[in-house]
């Protein structure tokens, strides 16, 4: 089996798009949430509170390339752009060769050819309806756009799984190499924001609606937690095998060690902590480590009623009460398809830096979580050789990750 490392990172988020950037953003604890006033035309929605990128602008790409192109897929490529530049990869011919693959996800398209074709039924006017309008809404729009924008000739694996789009591309980009079949793989999760993107989970009740109180949520794992915001951004890992990194002189920022993967099998949007504890066992045991290596675990961290305390009685039963945990989406919420690839990112970052992000908003932990070690206030400087990322999506799929430090 080959070693899988990360070489390259980058990322289009609410908090910025360089890392030092948004380090000072955790550091100083304000999160990107703000009321979305253009969501009051939707009269029946609860929830006016987003995390969108304001500063996002599209290069000057190609217009061939930007065709294809909904918002979900330009954060996509921008971020793929970001990482194969910090690779020291983008101009390089091996990417080109056969020797790169893709995976890749996001929750769905984009929304506004939806709105063409849903016009379309309504109405019967085919206005708006081009040629690259399903390319924009499909499912795989984010994965496609980045082989075809870089011209990666390897095996392309779309991996459209809600909340965990992002979680799944890195574990079977990991397994991809690890089992030789491709010597580089681009890795990551995009999302854009959007009204009904919003809808799916207020109608679930599962929104915040601290409407006039836009820093003060999410609260993951917080007795006062009133449900999710959602957020929009990208990230992706370039993910090399080991041999072929140190061959060409590259940085190596961590190791990817393990990769737990299941199904509830049992409700599709309800959280069972059983599966979830079973997914982060099965990343253990990928990665041959006992449960007290972990050092410090990326919690999913929703901030939704059911979510919070389904996954902290999980970690506690795989990693016990001692383990730090905290969770990014107090800063830039809930960015569904790309939360895993995101959240993955920020803790390679902050397991190299030696300093870890607290939750902020998190002032009682709810007392129907179970009993961590949440970090809180000015967040921790502590070492820490494996930290875990955990994610969990609609349809019960669980995944976790387990990153090692590399001196």
């Amino acid at each position: 089996m080959k070693r899988v490392v990360i070489t390259g990172m980058g990322g289009i988020t609410p908090l910025g798009h360089d890392w030092s950037q948004i380090e000072a953003r955790l550091r100083a604890g304000r999160n990107a949430v703000r009321r979305m006033p253009e969501w009051d035309f939707y009269e029946s929605l609860n929830s006016r509170l987003g995390c969108p990128v304001d500063d996002f602008k599209i290069p000057d790409w190609p217009r061939k390339h930007l065709r294809s192109m909904g918002r979900v897929a330009q954060l996509a490529v921008a971020a793929s752009e970001r990482a194969l530049r910090d690779a020291g990869l983008l101009d390089d011919a091996s990417i080109g060769d056969g020797r790169m693959g893709v995976a890749y996800g996001s929750s769905g398209g984009s929304v506004e050819p939806v709105r063409v074709m849903g016009r379309m039924l309504e109405t019967g006017s085919m206005q708006g309806v081009t040629a690259t309008s399903y390319v924009q809404m499909m499912a795989h729009t984010t994965a496609v756009n980045v082989g075809v924008f870089f011209g990666l000739k390897g095996r392309i694996l779309p991996t459209s799984s809600a909340c965990t789009s992002g979680s799944q591309a890195i574990g079977y980009g990991y397994e991809t190499i690890q089992q030789g079949k491709q010597k580089l793989m681009l890795c990551g999760g995009a999302e854009e924001l959007s009204g009904p993107g919003v809808a799916v989970f207020d109608t679930l009740f599962a929104t915040s609606t601290r409407n006039d109180d836009a820093p003060l949520t999410p609260r993951p794992f917080d007795k006062a937690r009133d449900g999710l915001v959602v957020g929009e951004g990208a990230a992706t890992l370039v993910l090399e095998e080991y041999d072929h990194a140190r061959a060409r002189g590259a940085r190596i920022y961590a190791e990817i060690v393990g990769f737990g993967c299941n199904s509830d099998g049992n409700h599709i949007t309800q959280p069972t902590s059983e599966t979830m504890a079973t997914a982060m066992q099965l990343a253990l045991q990928d990665a041959q480590l006992a449960p007290d290596a972990i050092g410090y675990v990326s919690a999913h961290g929703t901030a939704t009623d059911r979510g919070d305390v389904a996954e902290s009685h999980a970690t506690a039963q795989v990693l016990g009460k001692r383990v730090p945990v905290s969770s990014m989406k107090s800063y830039v919420g809930h960015t569904l398809g790309a939360c895993g690839a995101l959240e993955s990112w920020w803790a390679v970052q902050m397991m190299r830096d030696g300093w870890f992000a607290p939750t902020i908003n998190l002032s009682e932990p709810d007392a129907a979580c179970a009993e961590l070690d949440y970090i809180v206030n000015g967040g921790r400087a502590m070492r820490a050789e494996y930290v875990m990322n955990n994610n969990f999506a609609f349809g019960g799929i669980n995944t976790s990750l387990v990153f090692k430090a590399v001196e």
